[in-house]
């Protein structure tokens, strides 16, 4: 076009599309190669090339939001949109192991010994480990909410302090879960308890990692002065999904760890 006479960004043609599913199929099959050939080959290679496909597709995106103009108030709309959409999906895939979760605990079969944990399971204390994971994890969700405030009213060295914070929150926290899982008296393999725990809690550890990433490449953007007081979508979007995930684990907490012990 040699003159746009619309708000709307036309998406040049992208390579990262096609070398992200190559990564995803790469990965899922070297992880099945792991699990019943020990070789990790695949895997490596599969996420090797997922991260480069991930600074690459980053980069190309953060060029066009911030240097080319192309993010748009229309476009930054249809990106909310599209957030909101993705977290929802988010929602809908977590409410499946809670589904599970309550299926079997509710109503224990006989083969768990009708009782809940199963007999033979010695579930975690919710007041140790659990508990100052709750905490972290809260206090990482105030200093988020005080890196946006700062970004909105334009105190860069605040928002940086504040993301910073967060970041050791996030990290802590996965540190803190790795111990635990260590530690853990029982396995994935302990039956549906084991397996409900471990799946629940993994995948929430997983999107804790997501998380952090999303708000260090926030950090680094906020270093070079990428974000302005009224166009910051970008940690706006790593705002919505640090929340998502405090509250999904409130509900882990207060469901397995709490209820469920």
């Amino acid at each position: 076009m040699a003159h746009q006479t619309h708000t709307y960004h036309m998406v040049d043609p992208s390579p990262w599309p096609l070398t992200g599913a190559v990564a995803a199929l790469l990965m899922t099959s070297g992880l099945a190669m792991w699990f019943h050939f020990s070789s990790n080959t695949l895997m490596l290679i599969g996420l090797l090339v997922l991260l480069m496909t991930m600074l690459q597709w980053w980069r190309d995106i953060i060029r066009e939001a911030t240097f080319q103009g192309h993010h748009t108030a229309t476009v930054q709309k249809g990106l909310r949109y599209g957030m909101i959409l993705f977290i929802t999906s988010e929602v809908f895939f977590f409410l499946g192991f809670f589904w599970a979760f309550y299926r079997a605990s509710l109503a224990p079969t006989i083969e768990l010994g009708e009782c809940w944990p199963p007999t033979g399971i010695m579930p975690l204390d919710p007041f140790e480990v659990p508990l100052l994971n709750t905490a972290v994890l809260l206090a990482s969700g105030v200093t988020v909410t005080w890196a946006h405030h700062s970004i909105m009213s334009g105190s860069r060295k605040e928002a940086i302090h504040a993301l910073t914070l967060t970041i050791i929150l996030g990290l802590y926290f996965t540190l803190l879960q790795a111990m635990e899982y260590y530690e853990a008296p029982f396995s994935i393999s302990d039956g549906v308890y084991g397996s409900t725990f471990f799946v629940a809690t993994g995948f929430h550890g997983l999107h804790v990692i997501i998380g952090s990433t999303f708000l260090i490449t926030c950090l680094m953007r906020q270093i070079k002065y990428h974000f302005t007081s009224n166009h910051h979508f970008g940690f706006e979007a790593a705002a919505w999904y640090w929340h998502f995930v405090d509250v999904v684990w409130l509900f882990l907490y207060v469901s397995i760890y709490w209820w469920g012990s």
